[in-house]
């Protein structure tokens, strides 16, 4: 007799499989509360935290997260990300409208948008395709290269890029009758892409493309005998991860109303990788919460030296001192301190219920 049947004179129902959830039951609880959190946040925060705070971290985040996604679905490593962005803002400023009316041609927004993402896109592809050729230090070094190129380049070429001076008063249209760069309504504007940025990110590492590129970054020799294009699928990393800083480029020409080659400068490069790092370059959350800590750091740790004494242009150095003790003690940056801190308390098991994890 089977071991499976049914004792004699006992019916049983048939069983039927379990329902499988849908997307929004499948959202731990604490997104859920996080997401009512940000969009609430007007409502009891100041306009800089809103504005300066908030803004400036999703903005970041966002050009952080196409670092990451190369990074940590593509294993390449790229430092032209925040010169994308620069470039996306240019593009903006030249075709749009500025304080440089000899230069920008003022065209209509639905117009010089989609041209500003475009042009950069394409700029980040060509520096793609060229850094696809390399592998680890080579593809940092020629990333690195190309965005110095890029920064003295604007800063010496006056006849498109205004040289030294840059672009001033490049504000966003004011659409629906509303001014976008008042602090309310250009929160919510940056909160809007950054979560669709976050969400095109999640969508993409698991469809067939992003599941491919992770192979590739784990061993591009088994990949391509498979029968996939190493070289076509990285570079298609770079376009995508390209559109995102374009995206953020706008929005934070936006938010300074003005664009010059600092923006794009060797320091703010390296910023884009840092905050990459200290959030965790592993998960597309990391980004925003190393953005986050960044923010924080910049705008208040002068005060705090300050208060000490000490001279507040110094405020970069408790950065670093931050971020040489992250990378010290957690490589996977802040995500992996709470990951080490959960895994802890699994092994100790429930306080409440004093039941240990598996």
């Amino acid at each position: 007799m089977a071991l499976a049947e049914p004792p004699l004179g006992r019916t049983t129902a048939p069983t039927r499989p379990a329902p499988q959830k849908v997307w929004v039951e499948r959202i731990p609880p604490i997104w859920w509360v996080l997401g009512l959190f940000l969009l609430t946040l007007p409502a009891y925060a100041n306009d800089f935290i809103l504005f300066q705070v908030f803004g400036w971290t999703f903005i970041l985040g966002m050009i952080a997260l196409s670092l990451m996604f190369l990074a940590g679905y593509g294993g390449m490593v790229s430092l032209i990300q925040m010169s994308v962005a620069a470039m996306a803002g240019y593009m903006v400023a030249i075709f749009g409208t500025s304080g440089i009316a000899a230069i920008s041609m003022d065209l209509p927004w639905w117009l010089y948008i989609p041209i500003a993402i475009l042009i950069a896109a394409i700029f980040g592809t060509i520096v793609g395709a060229l850094a696809v050729r390399t592998e680890g230090i080579y593809t940092i070094m020629i990333t690195l290269a190309i965005a110095a190129a890029f920064f003295y380049f604007t800063r010496q070429n006056y006849t498109i890029f205004n040289g030294y001076t840059g672009f001033n008063l490049v504000v966003p249209p004011q659409l629906f009758g509303i001014d976008w760069r008042q602090p309310v309504p250009f929160y919510y504007l940056t909160l809007g892409w950054a979560a669709i940025s976050y969400g095109v990110v999640i969508y993409v590492s698991r469809a067939p493309f992003g599941l491919a590129l992770q192979g590739i970054r784990d061993n591009p020799r088994r990949m391509a005998a498979l029968g996939f294009n190493v070289t076509a699928h990285r570079v298609a990393a770079y376009t995508f991860a390209s559109v995102i800083a374009a995206l953020a480029g706008i929005l934070l020409v936006w938010q300074n109303a003005q664009i010059a080659p600092g923006t794009a400068g060797i320091p703010a490069v390296i910023d884009i990788l840092v905050i990459a790092v200290i959030g965790g370059i592993g998960r597309p959350i990391g980004p925003f919460v190393g953005a986050l800590i960044y923010v924080l750091l910049r705008t208040f740790s002068p005060d705090v030296l300050l208060t000490f004494g000490l001279s507040g242009e110094r405020f970069k150095l408790l950065i670093g001192l931050g971020f040489l003790a992250l990378v010290f003690f957690s490589p996977d940056g802040v995500l992996g301190l709470w990951d080490r801190w959960r895994a802890r308390q699994a092994r100790r098991g429930d306080p409440l219920t004093g039941e240990k994890g598996e």
